[in-house]
């Protein structure tokens, strides 16, 4: 395994900082990137579940500049952000004790509206974390006030060490570790080395905690990956940008960010060097969500409080949740939607 030394100035080499920098910071910035117009969920795939609902409406009052792009450009992205969120807020409110709230620490989601969303709902029992190197997300992030129990930290995910969090008033309470840590489309912007990636930030997961990855991946098959980028691009994001928008984000940053990317079978490599359990638990296109940790007892309760993926049959491609090692849960699988106020 590579030197922390090293691992650093790969990052800080990356794509993301460097030809990548000027297209997020405008996007953040809201000075380029805005779609056509605003993204909204599907509520018909939240077969009437209250829960969905309402976080995804607590989530659309905080967002910023760079939210309406991403939930654009991604297949049914916002419909897994409130699943995402559902579930990551059950799982910490059971988790939570008076003297210890639930922490969870979300890398690469921009202006940082999905952690917001889950220490607002919280109410104290759930901290959370947030970064970027971006300046204009931070301000985002600050524009609807200082939140009590959500924290940002202006920077690269590579940037933030131990010592960093021991070093801050606002950040000390995290020293103890994560219970969940969700890396939102961060690492394919910076390089294919997951094995690294995965080393540096479980550093501050805690022993039975659990890191959830979204990510797009590459296909063994060069053409299927074309075919579902077709997909993507003129099933979906043609709602919302004109078709030399999409091709002016294919050269500028996808070309760049495709050769970042890890097929399943290399990410679960990658994974087997680090947990002893990973699930896929969403599929669009080329992109998956997948949950990994070394608890099976804390996995199964994560997984098992997540209702079915809330998206049209035609974009999905692996049935889930799908174990991606030897080992697995037995009868893993999802709830069922509830409708009732219970």
């Amino acid at each position: 395994m590579e030197s922390n030394q090293s691992f650093v100035m790969e990052c800080d080499r990356a794509p993301r900082l460097n030809e990548m920098a000027d297209f997020f910071s405008t996007t953040a910035g809201g000075r380029s990137g805005a779609p056509l117009k605003m993204p909204d969920v599907d509520r018909r795939l939240f077969q009437g579940d209250r829960s969905l609902a309402e976080f995804i409406d607590a989530h659309r009052l905080l967002w910023g500049n760079f939210d309406p792009h991403y939930f654009s450009s991604i297949p049914y992205r916002l419909e897994e952000e409130a699943r995402l969120g559902d579930a990551m807020f059950r799982y910490g409110m059971n988790i939570a004790r008076p003297d210890q709230p639930a922490n969870f620490y979300v890398l690469g989601s921009a202006e940082g509206t999905f952690a917001r969303t889950l220490a607002q709902a919280g109410g104290g029992c759930i901290r959370t974390l947030s970064c970027s190197p971006n300046k204009e997300n931070e301000e985002s992030f600050y524009s609807y006030g200082v939140p009590p129990f959500a924290e940002f930290f202006l920077g690269p995910f590579h940037h933030l060490t131990k010592q960093v969090i021991r070093a801050s008033d606002r950040l000390r309470h995290f020293d103890s570790g994560f219970d969940i840590i969700l890396e939102d489309t961060t690492f394919q912007m910076y390089s294919p080395n997951r094995s690294a990636q995965i080393q540096f930030v479980k550093g501050h997961l805690k022993d039975d905690g659990i890191m959830i990855f979204v990510e797009k991946f590459r296909q063994d098959d060069e053409n299927e990956y074309l075919r579902r980028e077709l997909q993507k691009d003129y099933g979906y994001k043609s709602r919302f940008f004109t078709s030399s928008e999409i091709e002016s984000k294919n050269a500028a940053i996808l070309k760049r960010m495709n050769q970042n990317e890890n097929t399943i079978s290399a990410m679960s490599v990658a994974l087997a060097e680090h947990f002893k359990y990973s699930y896929i638990t969403w599929n669009s296109g080329n992109f998956c969500t997948i949950a990994a940790g070394n608890s099976a007892q804390n996995l199964s309760r994560y997984i098992s409080s997540m209702v079915p993926p809330c998206i049209p049959n035609e974009y999905v491609y692996t049935s889930t949740p799908l174990s991606l090692l030897r080992s697995a849960i037995p009868d893993l699988q999802f709830r069922t939607y509830q409708t009732n106020a219970a």
